[in-house]
């Protein structure tokens, strides 16, 4: 099968990762990133020079298991580490691929839903997010994509890339209708606990729910590669397992204790992203409120980052070029399917978000 071009990491891979990086990162959908040295450093110090570097089990180390349920809340048998997350959704529609399984996903949606789905063989049935109203998500909308040949549906909550909320008892009467057709509800929390306004409890202690996480985003190690699926279905966590054992064995004993040593301290990790965000949120609002002839938005009720939109439905991406070439990234709104909008990311930029705003304002003012 071929896959589509992946614009978004097209993009990324052109301007984030080049040999001179642009000054400001305002792409990217994570924290402010931490060296090996800062995070070893964390609580006191780690030291890992007595890690054998030999397989592990499939399931994941004990220890890191055990620092991920605590994070939830949940028992350290439901937690089964992926190489990141994006092994754990492949894992997840490999097992539900079957002729005619659907998987009800949300449109808008981060870019490797539909194609990953697509190549397991899974029809994709789309549910609306729409800035019309607010981005909303809720049961009753999810439930407008799922058919009678449902295997999986997915909710993504704080939501990449708008920041909107399924509230828990939503994702509650979602779990219970779903159940009722026989598939479970994937929510994706990779964003969790990053909250703006409500605290929202995870959803891993929900029935008929598997929970998504990883290192990637609230704890701003994406490079660590850990991820988990959290499940308390014993029966499919055996498949899940045997699964992981195909696709990559199991993870590094190195970066595993690196996780579990991030986990144990992670209200340090978190509170510094809390401390990032919410400024440069509050910079980003007055930025929004400043272009608001321009530009339309909804705030962010989580996460890392806005979806915010050309008013008149220009494509964004030539202002995303032209913001480029002042020193400023940011993501066009046609990697997600959504030509006039453009990802706008508040946390990894710990220093200068304030000075970046203000270029754009002046790249906004010679495009328009």
């Amino acid at each position: 099968m071929n896959l589509p071009p992946h614009l978004l990491d097209q993009w990324l891979a052109k301007y984030a990762f080049s040999e001179t990086p642009l000054p400001y990162n305002l792409a990217s959908s994570t924290g402010p990133c931490l060296t090996v040295a800062e995070v070893l450093a964390l609580g006191g110090g780690c030291d890992v020079g007595d890690v054998v570097l030999s397989y592990g089990p499939p399931q994941g180390h004990r220890k890191l298991r055990e620092a991920i349920a605590d994070f939830y809340g949940v028992d350290p048998d439901w937690v089964v580490v992926t190489t990141g997350a994006s092994e754990a959704l492949s894992i997840l529609f490999c097992l539900a691929s079957a002729p005619g399984a659907e998987i009800a996903l949300p449109n808008l949606q981060f870019p490797a839903f539909d194609p990953l789905a697509g190549a397991w063989g899974l029809k994709a049935r789309h549910y609306a997010l729409e800035k019309e109203d607010g981005f909303s998500q809720d049961a009753e909308k999810v439930m407008s994509a799922v058919g009678t040949k449902c295997a999986l549906a997915i909710v993504n909550t704080p939501h990449n890339p708008t920041g909107s909320v399924m509230a828990r008892g939503e994702i509650e009467t979602l779990a219970r209708e779903l159940k009722s057709r026989g598939a479970p509800l994937i929510v994706d929390e990779i964003y969790h606990p990053l909250y703006f306004s409500t605290h929202f409890a995870s959803a891993a202690t929900i029935d008929n729910v598997i929970v998504l996480g990883d290192m990637s985003k609230v704890f701003s190690l994406p490079g660590i590669r850990t991820g988990w699926l959290i499940d308390s279905d014993s029966e499919r966590r055996k498949r899940i397992i045997d699964a992981r054992s195909y696709f990559s064995i199991s993870g590094s004993p190195l970066l595993e204790a690196i996780s579990a040593h991030a986990l144990r301290n992670r209200d340090h990790i978190i509170e510094r992203l809390k401390v990032v965000t919410l400024e440069n949120l509050g910079h980003l609002t007055e930025f929004m409120t400043r272009t608001s002839n321009t530009l339309g938005w909804v705030a962010p009720q989580g996460g890392t980052m806005a979806f915010p939109w050309f008013k008149d439905d220009r494509d964004a991406r030539p202002f995303c070029e032209a913001a480029v070439k002042a020193g400023v990234l940011i993501a066009p709104g046609d990697c997600f399917r959504a030509p006039s909008h453009m990802r706008l990311g508040f946390g990894a930029q710990a220093k200068g978000y304030e000075t970046a705003l203000s270029i754009l304002s002046e790249v906004l003012c010679d495009v328009s």
